[in-house]
């Protein structure tokens, strides 16, 4: 207790530096998930994708961030076997996020995509198995968290697998591609609009006062699925095939058509991932100021405050605007060729997952869950389709994080604890 009351403000201030950091990782590493499909199809420039990005990941991250946050900060550890020595879960949760950080970094300067939630879960494991108990770890919940991590590129696979067989028996194996990609688009466009706002309306707005019953939340977001669809119907009336486009490739102008769709899945997978993602690097800082701010007192539930979110936020999109150009390379351009239909298929599986876990507060990891949708859709075209080699690869980097994160965590733990212990 006396080291918290002593170095209680420095001590906070490591952690928003370290979550910072961590979050900044998140930005540079896990926004290729994000914006990796749209750019590797061609649907968006780098330049659009980043600008899209920033917009939707913040607003992701501090709307529909929270719940989330709630199984990473209170689940994986069990906070009553510390609550005589809170100063080691402190020095845990900083040691975790700088952790993380750094691991994402060495990772990003690589093009690796590795998993946020690996990195910061097995930080976190790490450092409390081996630095204070075996039993302080809740293996039940990390149980469930690795489970997870089946289920969600799974899930995210099939989903992605219906999706573009979808497309290909409605429009690109019809007799009229061209007129039925823009008779079926706006459908598309509805479960994009209904999948944003349904997470936004049902636990998002909480952070901001604002609360709707799941009925109310259902009705205001089909009137914004619908707003999105006549949106997508009006911009695709506007386009037409060029005259010989599709001399080269069959589908050429069904793919300006999907082009657009790109651009609604880009920002709804944007704004899941945010929503996700951003408990990798505020929750264990939120379980810093709460210990602080209560005098050493290890709550069982504390506030999130906003300005935590708003943090986490901001670090995400510095770290994309600064450093994601090299994961989106890899996540677009190198798993398999990528068309705009192909592309959007696989981000609305994702997006789809991504933000079925958020509500259920499970942290999936969204590069799972994407790698998982682009196999379900490379499975539907077969798998020559891939490339099995780089997927070999990205599944090696996986596996490497989690000691990774566990073993830097464990030392920059032990040294904290002979600093300021």
């Amino acid at each position: 207790m006396t080291i918290i009351a002593e170095y209680g403000d420095v001590l906070v201030i490591l952690a928003c530096v370290f979550g910072f950091f961590m979050a900044w990782g998140v930005g540079a590493n896990d926004v290729a998930n994000a914006m990796g499909t749209s750019v590797g199809s061609k649907a968006l420039t780098i330049k659009q994708a980043i600008m899209i990005a920033i917009i939707f990941e913040f607003a992701g991250a501090y709307l529909a961030g929270g719940a989330v946050t709630a199984t990473i900060r209170k689940g994986i550890i069990d906070p009553g076997i510390m609550a005589g020595t809170p100063e080691l879960l402190v020095f845990g949760m900083i040691a975790a996020l700088l952790a993380a950080g750094i691991w994402l970094l060495i990772a990003t300067h690589f093009g690796w995509p590795v998993s946020t939630t690996h990195s910061i879960v097995g930080a976190i494991v790490g450092f409390a198995a081996v630095g204070i108990s075996v039993d302080a770890v809740a293996w039940g919940k990390v149980g469930k968290i690795v489970a997870s991590w089946v289920v969600s590129p799974v899930l995210a696979g099939s989903l992605g697998f219906i999706l573009f067989r979808s497309v290909q028996k409605l429009i690109l194996d019809s007799s009229d591609p061209f007129g039925n990609a823009k008779r079926y688009m706006p459908i598309y466009s509805f479960l994009v609009g209904f999948i944003i706002a349904m997470v936004t309306f049902t636990k998002g707005l909480k952070h901001i006062g604002l609360g709707f019953s799941f009925g109310e939340s259902a009705l205001a977001s089909i009137v914004v699925a619908f707003a999105l669809a006549m949106l997508a119907k009006y911009l695709q009336s506007r386009i037409e095939p060029a005259p010989g486009e599709n001399n080269d490739y069959h589908f050429t102008s069904v793919e300006k058509v999907f082009g657009i769709l790109m651009m609604f899945t880009a920002c709804a997978m944007a704004f899941a991932h945010g929503s996700n993602d951003v408990a990798n690097a505020v929750g264990p800082l939120a379980a810093v100021i709460s210990i602080v701010s209560a005098g050493g007192e290890v709550a069982q539930k504390s506030m999130m405050p906003a300005w935590v979110l708003l943090l986490g936020g901001g670090g995400i999109v510095l770290g994309l605007v600064m450093y994601g150009h090299k994961v989106i390379a890899t996540v677009g351009n190198n798993i398999t060729e990528l068309t705009p239909s192909r592309g959007f298929a696989a981000t609305l599986a994702a997006a789809t997952t991504v933000v079925i876990a958020s509500g259920t507060g499970l942290p999936i990891s969204t590069t799972h869950t994407l790698v998982g949708a682009v196999l379900g859709v490379g499975i539907a075209r077969g798998l020559s389709a891939l490339n099995l080699r780089v997927v070999g690869t990205i599944f090696m980097s996986w596996i490497v994080t989690l000691p990774a994160g566990a073993g830097l965590a464990i030392l920059i733990f032990f040294i904290l604890k002979g600093v300021f212990g």
